[in-house]
């Protein structure tokens, strides 16, 4: 493969109005290795909500950032998140995927830790010398760790800007997440686990493109609402002409457009209702408007989604440029009612995961971007110049996506200062 330098992987003409990226950003495999140094080493990730780690001695197992690690809850309930990796000889220590014990052994050679990660026990500990520190040997934490309203986020970089500050205009829109059932948000039992052989960062365009919604997902939107008696009318016409695209600086971004009958608005307007007044109640008319009249697919840099219109929490990451792995979870009030819990999750699995009507689209359209890529040396360039002219981008163009790609570019190239994300000068926020 050619070697394409870092600072020739954009073309960001904002002059002119042409955004372009080389499609050997999406499968060289040097570029996935400056990705992983300097973007995923070096970035807040998120790693779980506190609600799966609810009681003291409770833990989890997954991967964050190419790493295997363990998040517990300790005898006092203080979360952590260890390496998943055992300091004598570097076996998994935890294989379960979660559950609650007093103490984590590791099968290969019985060390034993408590869940705040001191080390409790070596078989034949008279075979040591002085010199063995047992204190030094407990579980390795991750160098930071942050909790931001019950989402636990890690880092890899020691030095890193704190979560707060990392969120930056983000933290708003997180906040409206976070705050739609008007009481606590919780986890619910259970996961998506699945893979696509397309590169990461297809993925992190599709999760926030409003303009391939009707064209892809035709099924859901042209035969699975009428079917259950809804007039698709009501998304196919607003889906041209509403909604916004936003940059948020730093990398991150936005769609969000005024909310729509779904089926779940349908079927629980009660519940719904009572929610809304609860939340009228307890933020003021105005805040409760942001916080329940819209939808939104809220990105944090570099590989969380937010969903709100089905309360789905999203992240990936990549094994090769041209595969990766992606987890997701459901986040849904604590305190709704079974019936509303139900119907939340029925509505969740019926676009979402590897057997809604949207996944396998999705799958299907990345993984076929990425079998294009075989003609990138006749055909170079992916266009994302999508709303580039406009004063106002919609959530059909492509500001977000072009944000993200801004901040890409400066990081694999090394600049860790602030990066000027969006389209017009006039319309740039403040340093990340």
């Amino acid at each position: 493969m050619e070697k394409v330098e870092p600072r020739d992987f954009i073309v960001d003409d904002r002059e002119n109005g042409t955004f372009r990226v080389n499609r050997r950003a999406f499968a060289d495999p040097e570029i996935l290795e400056t990705e992983r140094r300097e973007i995923f080493d070096r970035t807040w990730l998120y790693a779980a909500h506190v609600s799966e780690i609810n009681t003291p001695g409770s833990f989890l197992t997954r991967k964050v950032g190419g790493r295997p690690v363990i998040v517990t809850s300790d005898a006092l309930g203080k979360p952590h998140v260890f390496l998943n990796s055992c300091p004598h000889r570097g076996n998994l220590v935890c294989l379960e995927k979660s559950g609650s014990a007093r103490a984590l052994t590791c099968f290969y050679h019985a060390w034993s830790f408590d869940l705040s990660g001191k080390l409790l026990g070596v078989p034949d500990a008279e075979a040591y010398t002085p010199a063995f520190k047992r204190e030094e040997m407990g579980l390795r934490p991750v160098p930071r760790m942050e909790n931001y309203r019950g989402m636990i986020f890690v880092s890899y970089d020691p030095d890193i800007v704190n979560l707060e500050s990392y969120l930056g205009d983000a933290r708003e829109y997180l906040d409206y997440m976070i705050d739609f059932g008007g009481e606590e948000v919780e986890i619910v039992q259970g996961a998506q686990a699945y893979s696509m052989k397309a590169n990461w960062k297809l993925l992190v365009e599709n999760s926030m493109d409003g303009y391939h919604a009707l064209s892809t997902h035709q099924r859901y939107f042209r035969q699975y609402l009428p079917d259950i008696g809804m007039d698709p009318a009501a998304w196919v016409g607003a889906n041209r002409t509403m909604g916004r695209g936003v940059n948020l600086g730093g990398g991150h971004a936005m769609v969000e457009s005024p909310q729509r009958p779904t089926p779940l608005t349908g079927s629980a307007k009660a519940e719904l209702d009572a929610i809304r007044a609860r939340l009228v109640e307890k933020h003021g008319p105005d805040r409760a408007h942001r916080i329940a009249d819209y939808t939104r697919n809220l990105f944090i840099f570099p590989n969380l989604i937010l969903i709100s219109l089905w309360h789905t929490v999203r992240t990936f990451y990549p094994l090769r440029p041209d595969y990766m792995e992606i987890d997701a979870w459901a986040l849904f009030p604590k305190n709704d009612s079974q019936q509303l819990r139900q119907k939340r999750m029925d509505n969740f699995l019926s676009f979402l995961g590897p057997g809604g009507f949207a996944t396998p689209d999705d799958v299907s359209g990345l993984e076929g971007c990425q079998r294009g890529f075989a003609t990138m040396r006749e055909l170079p360039w992916s266009d994302i110049s999508r709303g580039m002219g406009r004063e106002e981008p919609s959530s059909q163009d492509e500001l977000q996506m072009r944000a993200f790609w801004r901040r890409w570019n400066a990081l694999i190239q090394g600049k860790r200062g602030p990066t000027d994300c969006a389209d017009r000068p006039e319309r740039r926020l403040a340093a990340e």
